[in-house]
């Protein structure tokens, strides 16, 4: 039966190769909507994850309520304390501290008056006693001009910032801030060297201190704003795990300097984020599977209108039409099998050239306060090889399903009569 079905296909193309397409076609956008949507949500982990969340945070509860202002009266003290008692406890987790601080970058002319003055976004991170900050920043590759800070005193700001204000490397700059007790900080560093991360909310204004530097800057003695933890690779379940623990030894309700620790999905409305994505996905499925049925229903109800005299004659020599519309729907289970490898396949291709190339889309990033990448890629998975089977499986068996009860309608009475016809 199998090898008559599959004659049955190839010889008759009108029955198969028109389904065949519409289903391939349904199958090829969902794996690539997958594939994109799964490069954005992996590309918005990794760059909040990079440059502001981390997988985990460790701060102050009073801190995490502000912590979009990034308060640092509020920040974290005893830090390497705090960092000891975590690598002892997760030593598989990188633990950084970092400060964030907002002011004013001056230049001044050769007076010593000022030439040129903007607004920066600072962040100070371990850069001289080891490399895993540089790793993580992927330093190295954002360096536009000159070289990274390898001493105290230095620091490396944003090309756009450099263009705007006429700063050129070894030119020497003064950051205005104030510190930790709110009192007036100015802070002389040299330039040696100018970065591009390709994430417009930091290109803008960023600039990139030593963690040193930052702590006599802030007075911040052993301080930092916070603590990110990154994990060798990004584990939802475990993040919520590790916070659970950490915050029923280390958080007290009744002191709001206690430690309190995040995941990465609680900051930045990353939840909603990324619970949107999911929602997204499964509304474009359930689309697709109900376009596509439609349309193989109508493609069904065409091809039985033209198949009449078949399942006619087939009704009269005795094959019954519980036999016909299983055969029926057992043939559209091979044309969706058929056509989701095929839309599988196409759309696995479009998909890796989006995510070795990507599409530039710095011209829409602008004014966007969200870190993202300038450059949108897609990520192909495991996911990605099977996400198409739903729809591509399912709207076919569910257009015969639908179509062939037609079957049932015949009267075998009259089969004859319409036979000599």
């Amino acid at each position: 039966m199998f090898k008559f079905i599959i004659k049955g296909l190839l010889k008759d193309r009108s029955r198969s190769l028109f389904p065949i397409l519409t289903i391939s076609a349904g199958v090829m956008l969902t794996v690539l909507m997958y594939s994109w949507l799964n490069g954005f949500a992996t590309m918005t982990i990794r760059e909040n994850a990079r440059f502001s969340t981390g997988h985990i945070k460790i701060m102050t509860r009073a801190y995490e309520k502000m912590a979009e202002q990034r308060p640092l009266d509020l920040a974290l003290l005893g830090t390497d304390e705090i960092v000891k008692n975590v690598r002892e406890k997760y030593p598989e987790i990188t633990w950084l501290p970092r400060i964030y601080f907002g002011g004013l970058l001056d230049l001044p002319d050769e007076n010593g008056e000022t030439k040129s003055q903007g607004e920066i976004m600072g962040m100070a991170v371990d850069l001289l006693s080891n490399n895993k900050e540089k790793d993580l920043l992927n330093l190295e590759k954002a360096v536009i001009q000159g070289r990274l800070p390898g001493k105290q005193g230095e620091i490396l700001i944003s090309q756009e910032v450099a263009d705007k204000m006429g700063i050129k490397l070894q030119d020497d700059v003064t950051v205005i801030t104030s510190t930790m007790f709110g009192s007036l900080s100015m802070y002389n560093f040299n330039v040696c060297g100018t970065i591009t991360f390709g994430v417009s909310a930091m290109d803008r204004g960023a600039v990139i201190i030593d963690l040193s530097d930052a702590r006599y800057m802030l007075d911040m003695e052993n301080g930092a704003s916070e603590i990110l933890g990154i994990m060798p690779k990004y584990d939802e379940e475990k993040t919520y795990k590790i916070s659970v623990e950490f915050n029923s030894e280390f958080t007290d309700e009744s002191d709001q300097y206690s430690s309190i620790m995040k995941p990465l999905r609680e900051q930045n409305n990353l939840d909603f984020l990324i619970s949107s994505m999911d929602e997204r996905l499964g509304t474009m499925i359930f689309i697709f599977v109900f376009i596509m049925s439609l349309v193989l229903w109508n493609a069904g109800l065409m091809n039985g209108i033209r198949r009449y005299g078949e399942v006619g004659v087939r009704l009269a020599i005795g094959e019954s039409k519980g036999h016909i519309y299983r055969m029926m729907i057992f043939e559209s289970l091979m044309i969706g099998v058929a056509g989701t490898i095929i839309g599988t396949a196409i759309g696995l291709i479009f998909s890796y050239i989006l995510q070795y190339t990507g599409i530039d889309i710095s011209n829409l990033m602008k004014d966007a306060k969200v870190l993202m990448s300038t450059k949108m890629q897609a990520q192909v998975n495991s996911t990605s090889y099977v996400i198409g089977l739903l729809p591509g499986i399912l709207s076919s068996v569910l257009g015969a399903v639908i179509s062939g009860i037609g079957i049932y309608k015949r009267n075998t009475a009259q089969l004859f009569k319409e036979l000599e016809t």
